[in-house]
Formats: C-alpha cells, structure tokens, sequence
C-alpha cells in the first residue's frame, strides 16, 4: 500500500484527490490537507464582488465527498514540509507520513511587497471569496458615492484574465445602477500591452480587449509599476522599453481592485532543489521534482518561468483546463510508479479560458498555453457569459459528485480537439 497526500483543495487539489482516487490502486491510501475545509469556486468572486452571487452559491462542503470517495481529509494548514523525512508538519502540531506528495496549495498573495496595498491596505481584491465579500461592501458604500475606479493587475502579477472581467463587470454593474457616467475608469498594468495576459496575447486578444475599452470608455495603461497606495490616492510609475521610469503619476480613485504578484506559501517555500526564489514548486515534464522524486505539484504553485523580457515583471498564469491537463498527467504518472512502472504521461497544458463581461465576453483557446502555439484563438460575443454560467454550474456540480471529468465533458472536449495528455511513444 502507497500513502498519498495531496496538499490543497482549491480547483486542482480537489480534482487531483479524485482523479487519484480513480487510477491507483484500491489498497492505495489518500489523505487532502487544506487550509480551507470548503472549496470556494474561484473564477465567480468578480460576480460576487458586484453582489450577483453570494457564498452559499459558490461554495461546496468538501468532507462528505471525500469520505463517500473513501479520501481522508485533514482540514489544517501545513506548517512546514519535510521532504527529506518524507512528511508534513501541520499547523496544530500533527506530522502527516507519505510516500508520494502532490503540492496543489496554490499561491500566498503578496500584497505585502507594495506599501498601502491590499485588503489590509487601501484596494480590494477577488482573489478569495472572503475579499472578494469584502470588495463588495466596498463597492456598494462607493456606488453612495461615486468617483473614479482604478482596476488591474501589479508588477509580478500572473493572473491577469480576472482583472480584465471585473473591469467589465464593474462596467455593466455601474450602467445597470445608471451612475456609469459619473465614474472614470482606468485600467492600469504591468503588461507591455493590453490583452498580452502574461502569454504574449492569445489571438486577437490585443485589438478585442483594446476596442472593448475604447467602447466603453476605460482608458489604460500598461507598463505600470505601483509604487505604494495611500488612502484614495496611487501612486504609479510608468516604465520604458529600457526599464528606466518614464514619469510617475497620482492616481485619485475611489474604489480600487488591484490584482498581487503570486507566491509559494512558506510551508513549501526555502527548499533547495524543490522551490525557486518565489518559493514555487520545480516540476519536469511529468509534473515531478526532478530531486525529490516522490513529490509532484500542480496548479499555480508550479514554476513557470516568463515568456520573456519585458519593462515591468509579468508573470505565466496557470489557467484551468491547464491545471486540469497537469492533475490528469500527475494521476497517471503516480498510477504508474505504485504498480511499479515509470511516468509516461505529460500534460498538454493547452488553455481554454472564458473572460465574461456581464453582459457578453471573450474566449480564447491556446494548444499549449505557452508559444508558439498550434491553436492560437479568440472570439467575443454575448454566448461567452452563458457559457461561463453553464461551466459555473458544471464544475460546483464536479466537486460534489466527486468526480474529475465527466463522458460529456471528455466527449466535448475530443470533438474540439483539445486534449490534456499529449501523445507520447510508448515501450
């Protein structure tokens, strides 16, 4: 028998649990650790942010999925792992054996590298449920009071497609409220361009994201460095093309969401040979760390250098089908080492994302997410919301049936061609 612990329950640590729970063997034991006994759908905190989805909606109690799944689940934050010893130390003082671990924790927010800056400070952020209820308090007492809104994403950042929505949702929220004409809106960026997403642009994605502010009257700016953020006001410094600053402005606004650079959390960061200097967890192809061979990771705490050189810092994102590719990958991997074969299974890491807008919104589909690319595609329209709705329901429904994919969902997905192993020679 092989003990298995996941590390996090977020979007691929849950679904990891289960695609384990359905390639390894019957004897094998599985144990989640997680900060956060409910999972919280994250792609929906912008809607809550505007008040059109409260927590219950977007929440799902994971406990009894996991045991009806056979899953031990240890709802307490890891203090520390010990590779070296082959266990993890949790927050309450209990040490946790395993013989394989998967590192799915997702990042630590680093609000704290910015004076004035996050929930603790002076804007908001969706990037938990617990601020993203906060942003909406927020945002209601500003609609008391309109003024100018500043939306977008740090220098570091990599998770840039959520700043773009709430841009837009914020849009549709204010127009709906009919006070959209008494708030100017910015977007501010550390991306060289708008629509680069920290992948270079995924099709059209520059000319739709630009002529969609245009439209609706957001004026941007991009190679943006935040400086600190004081009550109502942000202090920002725009960046050359040869990293000198340009100018440095004060931004006045009266409501604030600013998306962080990303992290690995402490209990896996300052390991030599198993996290780089941001504390994210180095993998091979086969989602494992090349020293340490019975640890794996996957999500937003894997290491991803960037695309490229560029004036302010701009990190990959880590996006869903991406993730979902890295889990199956992963599952398969250690289904083969537990029966005594090698890793054969790598992930395609191809990207299918839904940036809704309110009202409409903007896909893209990228086969890899990284270039170059063999599909390199976007679109807009108003079918982007309901589809993003629809997948809303789809995945909550995932998490509490316990399963990783469903037929119609691996069925869809080989119709579109989009896969989330790639093809390897095998023997």
């Amino acid at each position: 028998m092989a003990h298995i612990v996941v590390l996090g329950a977020g979007l691929g640590g849950a679904i990891m649990a289960y695609e384990l729970r359905d390639t390894v063997r019957k004897e094998d034991k599985i144990t989640v650790i997680t900060k956060d006994p409910k999972y919280h759908f994250v792609p929906s905190n912008p809607w809550v942010a505007v008040g059109w989805r409260d927590r219950k909606d977007i929440t799902v109690d994971l406990a009894p999925t996991m045991a009806k799944k056979g899953i031990e689940f240890i709802p307490v934050a890891a203090q520390k792992l010990h590779p070296e010893e082959n266990r993890v130390e949790l927050a309450d003082g209990q040490s946790v054996s395993y013989d394989y671990i998967v590192i799915a924790t997702g990042p630590e927010l680093a609000f704290d590298e910015i004076e004035g800056f996050g929930p603790e400070g002076h804007t908001q952020s969706i990037c938990h449920i617990d601020h993203a209820e906060a942003a909406r308090v927020a945002f209601d007492r500003f609609c008391e009071n309109p003024g100018p809104i500043i939306i977008g994403a740090v220098q570091g950042a990599s998770c840039y497609g959520p700043a773009y929505e709430f841009t837009f949702i914020l849009d549709t929220a204010l127009r709906r409220l009919k006070i959209r004409d008494k708030v100017p809106m910015t977007f501010i960026t550390s991306e060289p361009y708008v629509g680069h997403l920290g992948l270079d642009g995924v099709g059209d994605t520059k000319g739709l994201l630009e002529s969609n502010m245009r439209d609706k009257h957001i004026k941007y700016m991009t190679s943006c460095r935040v400086k600190k953020v004081e009550e109502g006001k942000m202090i920002v410094e725009e960046i050359a093309d040869d990293g000198s600053v340009k100018g440095e402005k004060e931004m006045p606004f009266g409501f604030a969401m600013m998306l962080p650079a990303f992290r690995g959390i402490p209990a896996v960061s300052g390991i030599e040979g198993l996290s780089n200097p941001r504390g994210f967890t180095i993998v091979d192809k086969y989602q494992r760390n090349p020293k340490y061979q019975n640890i794996f990771a996957v999500g937003v705490c894997v290491a991803i250098p960037p695309m490229g050189p560029t004036p302010v810092p701009v990190g990959v994102p880590k996006t869903g089908f991406m993730i979902e590719s890295m889990v199956t990958a992963t599952a398969h991997n250690i289904g083969n080492i537990v029966r005594g074969m090698e890793p054969d299974s790598v992930g395609t890491w191809n990207a299918v994302c839904l940036a809704d807008f309110g009202d409409q919104g903007i896909a893209f589909v990228a086969q890899p997410q990284i270039p170059p690319r063999n599909v390199n595609w976007s679109s807009q329209g108003k079918w982007v919301h309901w589809a993003k709705e629809g997948f809303e329901r789809y995945f909550m429904h995932k998490l509490r049936k316990g399963t990783s994919e469903t037929f119609y969902e691996k069925f869809a997905m080989k119709m579109l061609g989009i896969d989330k192993l790639k093809e390897v020679k095998k023997g």
